[in-house]
């Protein structure tokens, strides 16, 4: 049984009905909705803590979507899941091929940003100094790009930046 079928709450129950009923009546190539319905499904497990059966039905949505941004979303909410799970080079792939479909997707910039700083402050405790500013320098830029996109988001990334030394603007918004 599909996940949206055994979904329980009203609201799950709401959504899935209505996206049945559009899938049904926009002109949407079969392979398109199946695509839909996969990844539909993958988000429901997603937001439930089901992250292998989340990641199950995106890999079959990758199959069949063949438009590069519902692509790139795909791609994102696995790099998602494997951050989650701790798999930082796993989610730092997905990331990156959701931009190479969606090189102005901010949040996936952002999260890039993240684990980068992530893996700096790690190295950093470690001892390993010129490691971790590699890493801090990195996460710079990707977080310059997703504030150039998004100039009133990452407001503590904005302040990271200033006090590090590392913004080349005064100003970002």
């Amino acid at each position: 049984m599909a996940r949206s079928q055994r979904n329980d709450n009203f609201i799950d129950k709401t959504f899935t009905v209505m996206a049945d009923i559009i899938l049904k009546v926009l002109p949407i190539n079969p392979k398109a909705k199946e695509a839909f319905v996969y990844y539909r499904d993958g988000m429901s497990a997603q937001a439930d803590g089901e992250y292998a059966e989340a990641l199950e039905n995106y890999e079959e949505a990758l199959k069949l979507e063949e438009d590069p941004s519902d692509r790139s979303e795909i791609l994102y909410n696995m790099g998602l899941i494997h951050a989650s799970n701790g798999k930082l080079e796993e989610a730092l792939d997905y990331y990156h091929q959701c931009l190479a479909l969606n090189p102005r997707k901010p949040s996936a910039l952002n999260n890039i940003a993240v684990l980068y700083h992530y893996q700096g402050d790690k190295c950093k405790q470690e001892g390993k100094e010129d490691e971790a500013e590699s890493f801090f320098d990195k996460a710079a830029e990707y977080w310059k790009q997703a504030i150039r996109i998004s100039p009133n988001s990452y407001l503590e990334a904005q302040n990271w930046l200033k006090t590090t030394g590392r913004s080349e603007m005064d100003v970002f918004f």
